[in-house]
């Protein structure tokens, strides 16, 4: 543990605060996210699976004779705040990109100012829409999936159930509404029987969440489909087990069964609660999601999340975009990204050159309790859901800029 502390120092310690050891001689990345608070059970791992990449990367030569550096700034989950830390990234430390962030608000941001600046952005965590719909552009790229993306893939899951009934809770903020919303009309669309019984909607940051699954259990709806992120997530899923719903309703709620979430509650987590993610440390069983899983296990002593797909995963995009481009230019960079086609620890993953949005699968599972895990729950019952068969189309995504 003490060498694994010692590598860490030296990779984020050290970086972050001496911008002044870039040289000519580096590829400059700025990394502005949350790091204080609730988000960094996502922030970090994105961060440790961006500069395990790197490392590989520099220790077999770098990109075009040049090494990889980068430095992070933490935005405090403000978006006034993250777009002081990129405009000092860009204007003054010269960043070739720019990299983040987990906030859809601060993502949204710093979209428009590497717009304005004509810097690549490529977006790690945020779950919005607008990022690369409709306030989508030439200069911003998403490494994670969107809302939509996420309702699609589950309603093609949904529609293969028996429930009929269905009642939408959740977090009364635009992610929740997105959750919420769009997959009931997705649902809609693939099964046109289900019955829609209720709704009920908390606002961001109560904590007694008892008095809305009390009013949902007496609904008795076959399925409840909840919009929920971060913390309320986890509260929801320790009242839905203290109120019994957890073992009476099933429900279904987005990055549920994702090892970020599964870790938070330990052996407390409910069983039996359905959820799709990106990315899952035990599963695909493939030589290469193992070969990660290793890897990122001796440099930090942990499993990897999700986070750590797509900070590995974004590290890889930037190493070869410029290697294909032949020079440190911007705007060869973008056309080279466009359309690139990597292999990752689940397979193929493709930057969509219409809307600059990642391809790559969904899992769809439920929660249980395993032999081999013992501090955990872990996702079974997995089904693969690929990218086209979830991905609204180049058509749709345009449409929505016109």
């Amino acid at each position: 543990m003490k060498e694994t502390l010692v590598v860490r120092m030296v990779l984020f310690g050290l970086i972050a605060i001496a911008p002044a050891a870039y040289s000519a001689d580096t590829i400059k990345v700025g990394i502005v996210d949350t790091y204080s608070g609730p988000p960094t059970v996502f922030t970090y791992d994105v961060r440790d699976g961006f500069a395990m990449a790197v490392s590989k990367i520099n220790a077999t030569g770098g990109v075009l004779g040049k090494k990889i550096e980068f430095t992070t700034r933490d935005e405090k989950f403000k978006p006034d705040i993250a777009l002081a830390m990129a405009r000092e990234l860009v204007w003054r430390e010269k960043v070739d990109i720019l990299v983040g962030t987990i906030s859809s608000g601060t993502a949204l941001a710093v979209s428009q100012f590497a717009k304005a600046e004509k810097i690549p952005f490529i977006a790690t965590f945020p779950k919005s829409d607008k990022l690369t719909g409709e306030a989508g552009h030439r200069y911003v790229f998403s490494m994670s999936e969107t809302t939509t993306m996420a309702t699609r893939a589950a309603a093609v899951a949904l529609a293969k159930k028996p429930f009929v009934k269905y009642w939408i809770a959740g977090d009364d903020y635009e992610y929740g509404h997105e959750i919420g919303d769009n997959l009931w009309n997705e649902l809609k669309k693939l099964k046109p029987n289900v019955q829609l019984v209720g709704r009920s909607w908390w606002k961001i940051g109560e904590t007694d969440l008892v008095p809305y699954i009390t009013q949902i259990m007496a609904a008795k709806p076959d399925f409840v489909i909840v919009g929920t992120g971060g913390a309320s997530m986890v509260n929801f899923q320790k009242a839905a087990k203290l109120t019994g719903m957890s073992r009476k309703i099933p429900f279904y709620q987005h990055t549920a069964i994702e090892f970020s979430v599964l870790a938070a509650l330990g052996m407390d987590a409910p069983e039996g609660v359905y959820g799709t993610v990106n990315y899952l440390f035990y599963y695909l069983d493939t030589p290469e999601n193992k070969a990660f899983v290793d890897e990122f296990r001796k440099m930090y002593d942990r499993y990897p999340k999700i986070g750590a797909l797509y900070g590995y995963m974004t590290g890889q995009f930037i190493a070869a975009a410029f290697q294909k481009a032949g020079k440190v230019d911007r705007e060869k960079f973008i056309d080279v990204y466009e359309g690139m086609v990597l292999e990752s620890p689940v397979g193929k993953m493709e930057m969509r050159k219409c809307d600059h949005q990642v391809m790559l699968p969904m899992f769809w599972g439920v929660t249980k309790k395993s032999p081999r895990y013992k501090d955990f729950l872990i996702a079974t019952d997995i089904q693969t859901i690929p990218a086209k068969d979830y991905m609204p189309s180049c058509e749709e995504v345009l449409a929505h800029r016109k």
